[in-house]
């Protein structure tokens, strides 16, 4: 295997176990030192516009001093941010504790730049593949990070959870060590002036727009839905930690296995043809919303909303990556993760408020009009394509 591809994969590992923690423990955290308990999920939320924020920023530093270079820095960033936070729970300060996921934001807007790295490692024929292979070291990240964050919990026997991102720094520190192998292909320039064509004659393009709208609101809706599930399932249906706990695990690992042949698979049927295959994975989970909500039902939705998620990213991650030029892809990578992130905050914020005033019903026909969007983008690019040609 490509070396680069290896140590980013390995890197993959441990930077992400920054997203599943914040993920299991933002929210415990935030109720316990919050003034308000309707504020628990702030620190959540935050990270999420911190990722959004983060996108131009990591784009703009790497163009300037390399990949290696750039992936170094947000390391170390990253750990001394989990060490901050683990201080802010020490001091019990909602303020502080904000503050640093924020920056734990930043420092995941780096690890998804990851992805893009990877696509310049290889061939443009095997893409799709090693993007596949980066997102599956999220399923290790998945269990790795929680399952170490919930068993340091207590080291610091005062303060719970101190512990917890203690060894969080440990983890994001590690890709420091594989960086130093790293071989850095990407050219940088001598200021954050990018060339080539502009933010607007990039979108223009059918098949740049077709990327970034299937990875967008392919992300918004698996997020929006994702969100709700807990307060649906816990809160609304009266159904155990437990069970809830199951439903999000086997969520998690269909976002991520099918790593091991949608790259393949984009590379038989084309990019479009797994877009549209994401959206009618999609629409089982909506139809199985009419359905009863047991256990079996919110399990079976679940799975097919990570099935979804997975075919929409990759297909429109690797689509994008044929859409612009070499001079041009800081700049489109960070249009692009701006976008993504920008509308994946916006379906968790928005997540929590309206699965409050309404049911898991109503919350996955909200889903419907995003669907019909991508749907309707395709279809464009592949009809100006096709004329084209």
């Amino acid at each position: 295997m490509n070396k680069n591809l290896v140590i980013l994969t390995l890197s993959q590992i441990f930077s992400f176990t920054a997203a599943p923690v914040t993920v299991f423990l933002s929210g415990i955290i935030g109720s316990q030192i919050s003034p308000l308990k309707s504020l628990s999920t702030l620190p959540m939320s935050i990270s999420v516009v911190g990722i959004a924020i983060g996108a131009i920023f990591a784009t703009k530093v790497m163009s300037l001093i390399g990949r290696k270079a750039g992936f170094i820095s947000a390391s170390i960033a990253n750990s001394i941010i989990s060490l901050l936070a683990a201080f802010s729970i020490l001091q019990q300060s909602f303020f502080l504790f904000c503050f640093a996921n924020f920056f734990i934001g930043v420092g995941m807007a780096f690890t998804h730049q990851y992805r893009f790295a990877a696509a310049e490692s290889v061939e443009k024929d095997k893409v799709p593949k090693a993007i596949s292979i980066i997102l599956l070291g999220g399923i290790v990240s998945a269990f790795l990070g929680p399952g170490i964050a919930n068993h340091a919990k207590d080291i610091v026997s005062e303060t719970l959870y101190v512990g917890s991102y203690l060894a969080l720094s440990i983890l994001t520190i590690i890709p420091v060590i594989f960086f130093l192998f790293y071989n850095d292909t990407s050219k940088v320039v001598s200021s954050v002036t990018y060339s080539g064509r502009s933010y607007f004659e990039l979108i223009s393009q059918p098949r740049f727009l077709q990327a970034i709208v299937a990875a967008a609101f392919g992300y918004a809706i698996m997020t929006f839905l994702m969100t709700a599930t807990p307060l649906s399932m816990h809160v609304m249906d009266n159904m155990s930690l437990s069970k809830t706990s199951m439903v999000i695990q086997f969520h998690v690992a269909s976002m991520f296995l099918p790593s091991l042949v949608t790259g393949h698979l984009v590379k038989k049927f084309g990019h479009s043809k797994i877009m549209y295959a994401g959206v009618f994975l999609y629409s089982i989970t909506i139809i199985a919303s009419f359905f009863e909500q047991t256990f079996n039902n919110y399990l079976f939705a679940l799975i097919f909303l990570g099935l979804g998620w997975n075919f929409l990213f990759i297909s429109g991650t690797s689509l994008l990556v044929l859409t612009y030029r070499e001079e041009e892809k800081f700049k489109a990578q960070g249009l692009n993760d701006f976008i993504v992130y920008l509308i994946h905050a916006t379906g968790s914020l928005s997540a929590g408020i309206l699965i409050a005033l309404t049911n898991w019903k109503t919350m996955n026909i909200i889903c419907i009009p995003l669907m019909i969007l991508i749907i309707l983008t395709t279809l464009r690019a592949d009809i100006l394509d096709k004329k084209n040609k």
